[in-house]
């Protein structure tokens, strides 16, 4: 290996001389790496999916590397005499560049240690941005404005760890296609074991969970209505059900891993924490909210609040009631959710009311809307979690006279449909059958009456995209006092007549 040049690191002389520590750094690694994909350019190709020129400390080195990779990808050859050419002059302490690459190549390691090298190069990049950071933080505490937030400063922090920890793994590439055979494998024997045959998460609903298969991990579920057709009642109904029917088996490492049901996380961003909890418990309980916020309860119905409450207080729900987040605050807040708590399911209500991050005044709301459901599937892939998102559809559905949803009735659809793995929409008849009550002892309203009859307590959801399964409709029951879906009785499923 190639002794040391004083000339490539000034720096850590001047910092050794005053006491200072240096950053963590590995120049021989540098040098035996560059070495061996001097003397063959295979070596490249063994870390160039991860390593990048910015992650070498010396400058050089970098230059090097940077030089040899666009030789390497333009089908030419990466050699000392080749890279001399690019590099001009440099005083290295007595010798020069042709002397230091022809050194280099001289003095390799096999090509077998190039990924290790590759790693170690790449681990020491990443401890000095995390130095970088943490310096950051510091300063910026130090200095802030009076109108700087704390909070804005931490979930600023973890967004760059986050962005340190993602953008340099090594970890992707080809996989065998034996090893996603046995993946998938395994995901079949998971659903043979779990309640209702779902290789996904049950949602509580059977006529949709047969269509869905359960909710998939890493997808993004749109549920979309018009206002007063139960978004946020059929989103909350399924994040309790799953919630409540969590189950866990213990790790020999002490860790959780479920077995059933899961760990909710839920941003309401319309309604406060109490709203949704008064919901919950109307849904649960089966007494009407307005009845449970105006105090208007039989003892029979406290009763019920009262276990209904029992029963909540146990479950793995939790709810972030900040409205007008944008989604790096979203993506923030659920990473810390799924890295102190655990997370299996998350639920959005709603995208309209989310911001982008990096918002300019010259951005359409498309374009925003764009970022974040880009980003929702993103975390979804990143978390291995469903998310759940609603969405509110244009007006152009009430201009028709067949009101059930079509996917170009999304708002601002074009990235909605484009991202979300399911799109689900929520409508009930008998809300726009009950607005159009004609006169008494008219024909019209017996036959409205007729009409009314057949769909009440009913309502369809409407699965106008699912990439893993078919599109369809699935009848549920609605009980309107109380905002509650479940499952509708069917004629096959009730006892025999006598």
């Amino acid at each position: 290996m190639p002794e040391r040049s004083t000339a490539l690191a000034p720096r850590e002389a001047r910092d050794e001389a005053a006491g200072f520590r240096t950053p963590p750094h590995n120049v021989e690694a540098e040098q035996a790496l560059l070495g061996a994909i001097l003397v063959n350019n295979d070596a490249f190709d063994r870390v160039s999916d991860f390593l990048k020129a910015e992650h070498f400390a010396e400058e050089l080195h970098r230059r090097i590397f940077d030089i040899a990779a666009q030789l390497i990808r333009a089908g030419k050859l990466a050699t000392p005499i080749t890279l001399k050419t690019f590099l001009g002059e440099h005083d290295l302490g007595g010798i020069t560049i042709a002397q230091y690459l022809a050194r280099l190549a001289a003095e390799a390691t096999t090509i077998i240690n190039a990924l290790d090298y590759g790693r170690t190069i790449h681990d020491l990049a990443v401890r000095r941005d995390l130095i970088a950071i943490g310096e950051n933080i510091v300063n910026s505490a130090y200095d802030a404005p009076v109108t700087a937030s704390p909070r804005d400063q931490i979930e600023e922090a973890e967004r760059k760890l986050y962005s340190v920890a993602e953008t340099g793994r090594y970890d992707g590439g080809f996989q065998r296609f034996s090893d996603a055979l046995a993946t998938a494998v395994d995901m079949a024997a998971k659903a043979w074991e779990r309640d209702g045959r779902l290789s996904g998460i049950a949602t509580g609903l059977t006529d949709l969970d047969k269509m869905l298969g359960g909710l998939q991990a890493s997808d993004l579920v749109i549920i979309a209505g018009r206002p007063g057709m139960g978004k946020t009642a059929l989103a909350t109904n399924i994040a309790f059900n799953v919630a409540r029917a969590y189950e866990f088996e213990t790790r020999p490492d002490g860790t959780h891993a479920t077995v059933n049901g899961g760990i909710v996380g839920f941003f309401s961003l319309e309604m406060s924490a109490e709203q949704l909890a008064t919901r919950i418990i109307s849904e649960q309980a089966g007494v009407p909210s307005y009845k449970v916020r105006r105090g208007d309860i039989t003892e029979a119905d406290f009763s019920r609040i009262t276990q209904a409450v029992r029963e909540m207080q146990t479950i793995p729900f939790y709810i972030d009631q900040t409205g007008g987040i944008s989604i790096a605050q979203l993506t923030a807040r659920a990473r810390r959710l799924k890295r102190q708590r655990g997370l299996d399911l998350l639920v959005v209500d709603y995208l309209q009311l989310l911001s982008g991050a990096r918002t300019r005044a010259s951005d359409s709301r498309v374009q925003e809307l764009t970022e974040i459901t880009t980003g929702l599937k993103a975390l979804a892939k990143e978390l291995n979690v469903p998310i759940l998102a609603l969405s509110q559809l244009s007006r152009q559905v009430e201009g028709r006279d067949d009101k059930r949803p079509l996917l170009s009735d999304l708002r601002e659809s074009g990235s909605i449909e484009q991202d979300a793995d399911v799109v689900m929409f929520v409508f009930r008849e008998e809300y726009y059958l009950k607005n159009r009550q004609p006169h008494e002892g008219t024909e019209e309203f017996l036959e409205w009456q007729q009409q009314m009859e057949q769909v009440h307590g009913k309502a369809e959801i409407i699965i106008g995209k699912q990439r893993h399964g078919p599109t369809g409709t699935v009848e549920l029951a609605f009980e309107a006092e109380v905002t509650r879906f479940a499952n509708l009785a069917r004629e096959e499923d009730l006892p025999a007549r006598i």
